[in-house]
Protein backbone atom coordinates (compact mmCIF):
# COMPACT_ATOMS: atom_id res chain seq x y z
CA UNK A 1 0.00 0.00 0.00
CA UNK A 2 1.32 3.18 -0.98
CA UNK A 3 0.72 6.83 1.09
CA UNK A 4 0.91 9.70 -0.07
CA UNK A 5 2.57 11.49 2.42
CA UNK A 6 5.21 8.71 2.62
CA UNK A 7 5.41 6.89 -0.48
CA UNK A 8 6.49 3.60 -0.39
CA UNK A 9 6.56 1.55 2.51
CA UNK A 10 9.74 1.88 3.72
CA UNK A 11 9.71 -1.99 5.22
CA UNK A 12 8.46 -3.49 2.31
CA UNK A 13 11.23 -6.29 0.27
CA UNK A 14 10.74 -4.14 -2.29
CA UNK A 15 12.39 -1.07 -0.56
CA UNK A 16 15.00 -3.44 1.36
CA UNK A 17 16.16 -4.24 -1.54
CA UNK A 18 16.63 -1.21 -2.78
CA UNK A 19 18.60 0.06 0.36
CA UNK A 20 20.67 -3.22 0.13
CA UNK A 21 21.51 -2.53 -3.63
CA UNK A 22 23.28 1.14 -2.59
CA UNK A 23 25.60 -0.56 0.17
CA UNK A 24 28.84 -2.38 -1.65
CA UNK A 25 28.94 -5.79 -0.90
CA UNK A 26 32.57 -7.07 -0.27
CA UNK A 27 33.66 -11.00 -0.10
CA UNK A 28 34.99 -11.75 3.22
CA UNK A 29 38.01 -13.07 2.53
CA UNK A 30 40.58 -14.55 4.91
CA UNK A 31 42.27 -11.56 6.72
CA UNK A 32 40.09 -8.92 5.62
CA UNK A 33 40.04 -6.19 8.84
CA UNK A 34 36.05 -4.46 9.26
CA UNK A 35 34.41 -3.45 11.79
CA UNK A 36 30.74 -4.94 13.20
CA UNK A 37 29.28 -1.40 13.14
CA UNK A 38 26.51 -2.30 16.45
CA UNK A 39 29.16 -3.42 18.99
CA UNK A 40 32.27 -1.38 17.57
CA UNK A 41 34.56 -4.48 17.27
CA UNK A 42 37.26 -4.48 14.99
CA UNK A 43 39.11 -7.64 13.55
CA UNK A 44 40.10 -9.86 10.50
CA UNK A 45 38.09 -12.47 8.86
CA UNK A 46 39.15 -15.71 10.36
CA UNK A 47 35.99 -17.68 9.13
CA UNK A 48 33.18 -17.24 7.00
CA UNK A 49 30.04 -20.06 6.96
CA UNK A 50 27.15 -19.99 5.18
CA UNK A 51 25.45 -17.51 7.62
CA UNK A 52 27.98 -16.14 9.67
CA UNK A 53 31.62 -15.04 9.98
CA UNK A 54 34.35 -14.65 12.75
CA UNK A 55 36.62 -12.14 13.28
CA UNK A 56 39.53 -11.96 14.90
CA UNK A 57 40.83 -8.72 17.08
CA UNK A 58 44.69 -8.03 17.66
CA UNK A 59 44.79 -9.20 21.14
CA UNK A 60 43.51 -12.97 19.27
CA UNK A 61 39.81 -12.38 20.81
CA UNK A 62 37.16 -13.67 18.00
CA UNK A 63 33.56 -13.12 17.90
CA UNK A 64 31.22 -14.69 15.13
CA UNK A 65 28.28 -12.03 13.64
CA UNK A 66 25.55 -12.98 11.26
CA UNK A 67 26.27 -11.93 7.65
CA UNK A 68 22.73 -11.23 6.95
CA UNK A 69 21.72 -9.05 10.12
CA UNK A 70 24.94 -7.53 10.98
CA UNK A 71 26.18 -4.09 9.13
CA UNK A 72 30.27 -3.83 8.92
CA UNK A 73 32.77 -0.83 8.13
CA UNK A 74 35.37 -1.25 5.67
CA UNK A 75 38.09 1.93 5.79
CA UNK A 76 35.28 3.50 7.43
CA UNK A 77 32.63 2.94 4.50
CA UNK A 78 29.31 0.98 5.40
CA UNK A 79 29.65 -2.83 3.26
CA UNK A 80 27.64 -5.83 3.28
CA UNK A 81 29.91 -8.82 3.66
CA UNK A 82 28.88 -11.71 1.57
CA UNK A 83 30.47 -15.17 1.40
CA UNK A 84 33.49 -15.36 -0.93
CA UNK A 85 33.14 -17.98 -3.89
CA UNK A 86 35.00 -20.72 -3.60
CA UNK A 87 38.43 -21.01 -5.32
CA UNK A 88 38.37 -22.27 -8.88
CA UNK A 89 40.57 -25.80 -8.95
CA UNK A 90 44.12 -25.24 -10.05
CA UNK A 91 47.57 -23.60 -8.38
CA UNK A 92 47.03 -21.69 -5.22
CA UNK A 93 46.50 -18.26 -5.00
CA UNK A 94 50.44 -16.87 -3.68
CA UNK A 95 50.05 -15.60 0.31
CA UNK A 96 50.22 -11.59 0.69
CA UNK A 97 53.07 -9.87 2.75
CA UNK A 98 52.43 -7.76 5.44
CA UNK A 99 52.59 -4.53 2.43
CA UNK A 100 49.48 -6.43 0.38
CA UNK A 101 52.53 -7.69 -1.66
CA UNK A 102 52.64 -11.18 -3.47
CA UNK A 103 55.07 -13.30 -0.80
CA UNK A 104 58.30 -14.83 -2.53
CA UNK A 105 58.40 -18.10 -1.21
CA UNK A 106 61.93 -19.61 -0.11
CA UNK A 107 63.18 -16.57 -1.80
CA UNK A 108 67.25 -17.25 -1.38
CA UNK A 109 69.37 -14.91 0.52
CA UNK A 110 70.94 -12.02 -1.64
CA UNK A 111 73.11 -9.66 -1.65
CA UNK A 112 72.83 -6.53 -0.56
CA UNK A 113 72.38 -3.60 -2.36
CA UNK A 114 74.47 -0.51 -2.19
CA UNK A 115 71.44 2.16 -1.80
CA UNK A 116 70.01 2.30 1.57
CA UNK A 117 66.90 3.50 3.42
CA UNK A 118 67.51 5.37 6.10
CA UNK A 119 65.13 6.28 9.06
CA UNK A 120 65.31 8.59 11.83
CA UNK A 121 65.00 6.36 14.64
CA UNK A 122 64.51 2.50 16.06
CA UNK A 123 60.86 3.09 16.03
CA UNK A 124 60.77 3.95 12.48
CA UNK A 125 62.98 1.02 11.50
CA UNK A 126 61.09 -1.68 13.57
CA UNK A 127 57.85 -0.14 12.10
CA UNK A 128 59.49 -0.24 8.67
CA UNK A 129 60.39 -3.92 9.26
CA UNK A 130 56.94 -4.57 10.65
CA UNK A 131 55.31 -3.57 7.70
CA UNK A 132 57.99 -3.87 4.40
CA UNK A 133 60.08 -6.20 5.62
CA UNK A 134 59.86 -9.38 3.56
CA UNK A 135 59.65 -6.98 0.38
CA UNK A 136 62.88 -5.42 1.45
CA UNK A 137 65.04 -8.88 1.98
CA UNK A 138 63.50 -10.13 -1.42
CA UNK A 139 64.69 -7.01 -3.17
CA UNK A 140 68.54 -6.27 -0.71
CA UNK A 141 67.46 -3.26 0.54
CA UNK A 142 69.20 -2.42 4.04
CA UNK A 143 66.82 0.22 6.90
CA UNK A 144 69.45 2.28 8.65
CA UNK A 145 68.01 4.14 11.54
CA UNK A 146 70.03 7.83 12.10
CA UNK A 147 69.92 9.20 15.55
CA UNK A 148 67.42 11.94 14.20
CA UNK A 149 68.25 13.99 11.04
CA UNK A 150 70.11 17.26 12.70
CA UNK A 151 73.06 16.42 11.11
CA UNK A 152 71.77 15.18 7.49
CA UNK A 153 73.51 17.12 4.89
CA UNK A 154 77.09 15.76 6.47
CA UNK A 155 75.91 12.18 6.80
CA UNK A 156 74.77 12.50 3.13
CA UNK A 157 78.40 13.80 1.85
CA UNK A 158 79.74 10.68 3.96
CA UNK A 159 77.59 8.15 2.10
CA UNK A 160 78.75 9.24 -1.42
CA UNK A 161 75.49 9.06 -3.23
CA UNK A 162 75.35 7.55 -7.01
CA UNK A 163 73.59 6.16 -9.72
CA UNK A 164 74.66 2.69 -8.42
CA UNK A 165 74.16 4.16 -4.74
CA UNK A 166 71.03 5.73 -3.90
CA UNK A 167 69.50 6.85 -0.79
CA UNK A 168 66.25 7.29 0.62
CA UNK A 169 65.46 8.94 3.77
CA UNK A 170 62.11 9.14 5.75
CA UNK A 171 61.85 12.46 7.96
CA UNK A 172 58.82 12.79 10.72
CA UNK A 173 57.29 16.07 10.67
CA UNK A 174 58.05 16.87 7.15
CA UNK A 175 56.07 20.06 6.80
CA UNK A 176 56.38 23.27 5.33
CA UNK A 177 58.05 25.61 7.99
CA UNK A 178 59.20 23.08 10.00
CA UNK A 179 62.76 22.50 11.43
CA UNK A 180 62.75 19.49 9.49
CA UNK A 181 61.87 21.06 6.42
CA UNK A 182 64.72 23.72 6.81
CA UNK A 183 67.41 20.58 7.23
CA UNK A 184 65.84 18.74 4.12
CA UNK A 185 66.11 21.85 1.71
CA UNK A 186 70.21 21.74 2.70
CA UNK A 187 70.39 18.25 0.46
CA UNK A 188 70.12 18.50 -3.34
CA UNK A 189 71.54 15.54 -4.82
CA UNK A 190 69.81 13.60 -7.40
CA UNK A 191 70.88 9.94 -6.03
CA UNK A 192 68.67 10.94 -2.78
CA UNK A 193 65.02 11.12 -2.30
CA UNK A 194 63.62 12.60 1.24
CA UNK A 195 59.97 11.71 1.19
CA UNK A 196 57.91 12.60 5.08
CA UNK A 197 54.79 12.25 6.62
CA UNK A 198 53.11 14.78 8.71
CA UNK A 199 53.00 12.90 12.06
CA UNK A 200 54.95 14.83 15.06
CA UNK A 201 56.70 11.28 15.70
CA UNK A 202 55.89 7.80 13.63
CA UNK A 203 54.00 6.27 16.17
CA UNK A 204 51.15 8.95 15.37
CA UNK A 205 51.31 7.19 11.88
CA UNK A 206 49.82 4.32 13.41
CA UNK A 207 46.00 4.20 13.16
CA UNK A 208 44.50 5.21 16.44
CA UNK A 209 42.11 2.37 16.07
CA UNK A 210 45.05 -0.35 15.95
CA UNK A 211 46.15 0.93 19.17
CA UNK A 212 42.93 0.24 21.00
CA UNK A 213 42.56 4.56 21.51
CA UNK A 214 39.77 7.07 19.68
CA UNK A 215 42.27 8.89 18.64
CA UNK A 216 45.76 10.66 19.00
CA UNK A 217 45.64 13.07 22.61
CA UNK A 218 46.89 16.40 21.69
CA UNK A 219 49.95 17.26 23.51
CA UNK A 220 50.34 20.80 24.70
CA UNK A 221 53.78 22.42 22.96
CA UNK A 222 56.30 22.71 25.15
CA UNK A 223 55.72 19.18 26.58
CA UNK A 224 57.73 16.08 24.96
CA UNK A 225 55.43 14.40 22.27
CA UNK A 226 55.94 10.73 23.60
CA UNK A 227 56.08 11.78 27.41
CA UNK A 228 52.70 13.99 27.00
CA UNK A 229 51.41 10.84 24.97
CA UNK A 230 51.89 8.72 27.86
CA UNK A 231 50.64 10.82 29.96
CA UNK A 232 47.63 11.33 28.29
CA UNK A 233 46.81 7.68 28.08
CA UNK A 234 48.25 6.55 32.01
CA UNK A 235 50.75 4.22 30.41
CA UNK A 236 53.88 4.17 32.68
CA UNK A 237 56.42 4.72 30.53
CA UNK A 238 57.44 5.72 26.46
CA UNK A 239 58.50 1.73 26.25
CA UNK A 240 55.42 0.33 27.48
CA UNK A 241 53.88 2.72 25.15
CA UNK A 242 55.86 1.39 21.94
CA UNK A 243 55.40 -1.85 22.67
CA UNK A 244 51.55 -1.47 22.41
CA UNK A 245 51.84 0.89 19.25
CA UNK A 246 53.98 -2.11 17.19
CA UNK A 247 52.01 -4.66 18.76
CA UNK A 248 49.17 -3.05 17.14
CA UNK A 249 50.09 -3.12 13.86
CA UNK A 250 49.72 -6.35 11.43
CA UNK A 251 49.56 -5.01 8.15
CA UNK A 252 49.50 -1.62 6.01
CA UNK A 253 46.22 -1.10 6.83
CA UNK A 254 47.16 -0.14 10.34
CA UNK A 255 48.85 2.71 9.41
CA UNK A 256 48.00 5.94 7.78
CA UNK A 257 48.85 6.46 3.98
CA UNK A 258 50.84 9.41 3.68
CA UNK A 259 53.33 6.84 5.45
CA UNK A 260 52.66 4.04 3.05
CA UNK A 261 53.00 6.24 0.22
CA UNK A 262 56.12 7.58 1.47
CA UNK A 263 58.01 4.32 2.01
CA UNK A 264 56.39 2.80 -1.10
CA UNK A 265 57.99 5.69 -3.34
CA UNK A 266 61.69 5.38 -1.60
CA UNK A 267 62.03 1.63 -1.77
CA UNK A 268 61.10 2.21 -5.67
CA UNK A 269 63.69 5.16 -5.68
CA UNK A 270 66.63 2.62 -3.85
CA UNK A 271 65.75 -0.27 -6.76
CA UNK A 272 65.60 1.26 -9.34
CA UNK A 273 69.59 0.06 -9.77
CA UNK A 274 70.96 -2.85 -7.80
CA UNK A 275 74.24 -3.92 -6.20
CA UNK A 276 76.76 -6.38 -8.03
CA UNK A 277 77.41 -9.38 -5.71
CA UNK A 278 81.43 -8.35 -6.32
CA UNK A 279 80.59 -4.85 -5.10
CA UNK A 280 83.05 -3.62 -2.10
CA UNK A 281 81.14 -2.89 0.69
CA UNK A 282 78.31 -4.92 -0.39
CA UNK A 283 76.75 -6.82 2.77
CA UNK A 284 73.79 -9.24 3.17
CA UNK A 285 70.93 -7.94 3.57
CA UNK A 286 68.54 -9.83 6.82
Amino acid sequence: MRSKDYGRDVLSPEAVRARRRTVPEVPAEPDLVVEEAGTGFCGAVVECAKDAVTLEDRRGKRRMFPLAAAGFLLDGQVVTLTRPRPAPPGPRRPGRTASGSVAVAAAPARVARASRIWVEGIHDAALVERIWGDDLRVEGVVVEPLDGVDELAAAVREFGPAPHRRLGVLVDHLVAGSKESRIVAAVRDPNVLINGHPYVDVWQAVKPAAVGIRAWPVVPRGIPWKEGICQALGVSDPIEMWRRVLAGVRSYADVEVPLLRAVEHLIDFVTVGSSSPSEPGADVAG
